[in-house]
């Protein structure tokens, strides 16, 4: 499978595990998740929910669908066990897929489905990713600036305060998913102690 279609796999498995969903609901919430970057038609997502029911990540919801007389049947999709499985393996991967153009705002969609150590490593590879690309925008404006015309070097600055920008904004994220895990509390610590106290006292 395609990373494109691997991006849109994750995003149905997402929204189909917060709730069994039919396919003109489905395709609007996938414009949500993927904003004007992506247009998702329904010629690219029926063929993603055949395969995800043939490989039985998915199955169709008969107590919830639709099915009229004189009117065009609603099938609702729901996750199965197999579904969820899958999609925690997808939540949980970090490496450098998780931070390219195309599927990082997916998987920020899903942060809240995501463990925190997880969330926080695509934070920090997005950021490098990015500090990467600023630099060699930024020698390359430096090395060229003479030779451009005034409207491709805004152009060139445009996009190089852009990344600037979001290299910040993820600064801010970052700190904020830094001081989530620390503030977390060690609940297994303080069982084990509070365990260990009423044995005693026993």
């Amino acid at each position: 499978m395609s990373r494109r279609s691997g991006v849109l796999e994750l995003a149905v498995l997402g929204l189909l595990h917060e709730a069994p969903l039919h396919g003109y609901e489905l395709r609007k919430r996938l414009s949500a998740v993927f904003g004007p970057v992506r247009r998702i038609s329904y010629g690219s997502l029926y063929p993603c929910l055949k395969d995800l029911l043939a490989e039985g990540l998915i199955a169709e919801d008969d107590a919830a669908s639709v099915v009229g007389v004189g009117k065009r049947g609603r099938t609702v999709y729901k996750l199965t066990a197999e579904g969820k499985e899958q999609l925690q393996q997808q939540l949980g991967e970090h490496g450098p897929a998780a931070w390219e153009d195309e599927t990082f705002g997916v998987r920020m969609a899903f942060f809240a489905q995501t463990d925190a150590d997880v969330r926080l490593k695509i934070l920090e590879g997005r950021r490098t990713r990015l500090e990467e690309r600023r630099e060699k925008v930024g020698s390359a404006l430096t090395r060229t600036r003479e030779k451009l015309d005034r409207y491709t070097l805004e152009l060139q600055q445009h996009g190089l305060e852009s990344v600037e920008r979001e290299v910040r904004w993820l600064n801010e994220l970052i700190d904020t998913e830094r001081s989530a895990v620390v503030a977390r509390p060690r609940s297994t610590g303080t069982g084990t102690t509070m365990q260990n106290t009423s044995n005693q006292n026993n």
